[in-house]
């Protein structure tokens, strides 16, 4: 699993920094999630590829996590796109986008899925064999979510010396991985459990736009492998957290421990602030395992 930071900042874009964006590399599939004014641009820096690119969620309304969304699609347009694309957001974000490309009369030539979010409760937006996209309500200003990624558990591991030691046929190789018992060629009942190995453990990602501290979230994402969660202040500006419905590096810490995360991701910082390692110094007072985001950097989540 990779996640690569297009942009982590908040508010305003500057000439060094980039509001919201990532991109979400997981099972074979590419998500974006948010889209902060030039997004496309940071995508082109980082070298991903645009066509792979079919689900973008958007966590909620405000230009610093969505600005960018027209644009790109807007060039999706111009690069002749032929393949579906689905948005999730909140509802709104389909009249928005709808009116910008109609007063540009720029319409897609691809079909442009919307699937507008009002539900204040976990709901599951995409699921195939291999990933499953729930939604986590959030305590912002205007209607947010946060978006839950979770790998399905793969095949077992086949042990070979085992099979061929109980004189397993390889053509019920298949049978074994997906965790079935099998019949040996001598005609014996060989449990599945004697012949393979757990598979790796599934990794789970889960981002927190902006919100305020909300303990309500740990349930949610108790013993997830990365979490990256907001943290616009510092303790020094604790008194504009709440009134602003955001969280502190030491509060989103403290979702960290008490979920029992593996590892906290800070993003959304505050551009008040000229030295982001300041974050991890008062988050680590509270919990250990801390990586700070910044534009351009891909974290590897194993």
């Amino acid at each position: 699993m990779k996640i690569s930071i297009l942009g982590c900042y908040a508010a305003t874009p500057r000439s060094f920094t980039n509001p919201t964006s990532q991109v979400l590399e997981i099972k074979n599939h590419l998500f974006l999630i948010d889209c902060g004014e030039g997004t496309q641009v940071q995508l082109r820096r980082n070298k991903i590829k645009f066509s792979k690119i079919k689900h973008i969620f958007i966590s909620h309304l405000h230009g610093d996590h969505f600005y960018g969304l027209v644009g790109l699609v807007s060039t999706f347009r111009l690069l002749n796109r032929e393949n579906e694309l689905h948005i999730y957001g909140p509802k709104g974000i389909k009249e928005i986008i709808s009116l910008q490309l109609k007063l540009a009369n720029s319409w897609t030539n691809f079909p442009l899925i919307f699937h507008e979010l009002t539900s204040r409760e976990p709901e599951i937006l995409f699921e195939d064999s291999k990933v499953v996209i729930s939604t986590l309500p959030l305590k912002h200003r205007v209607y947010t979510n946060g978006f839950l990624f979770k790998e399905k558990a793969g095949d077992r591991k086949l042990l070979i010396d085992k099979a061929e030691e109980y004189n397993i046929d390889y053509t019920l190789f298949r049978s074994l991985k997906k965790g079935k018992d099998v019949v040996s060629e001598d005609g014996k009942l060989i449990p599945n459990h004697l012949v393979t190995a757990d598979p790796p453990a599934p990794n789970s990602y889960a981002f927190c736009s902006d919100t305020v501290f909300d303990m309500d979230l740990v349930p949610l994402i108790k013993h997830t492998t990365a979490l990256y969660h907001e943290s616009t202040f510092l303790e020094d500006q604790l008194e504009l957290a709440f009134p602003t419905k955001h969280t502190t590096a030491k509060q989103a810490a403290t979702i960290a421990k008490a979920a029992e995360v593996e590892k906290l991701i800070l993003g959304h910082y505050s551009t008040r602030y000229e030295n982001i390692e300041l974050f991890r110094e008062e988050a680590s007072e509270i919990f250990p395992n801390i990586i700070l985001a910044d534009d351009g950097k891909e974290i590897i989540v194993e």
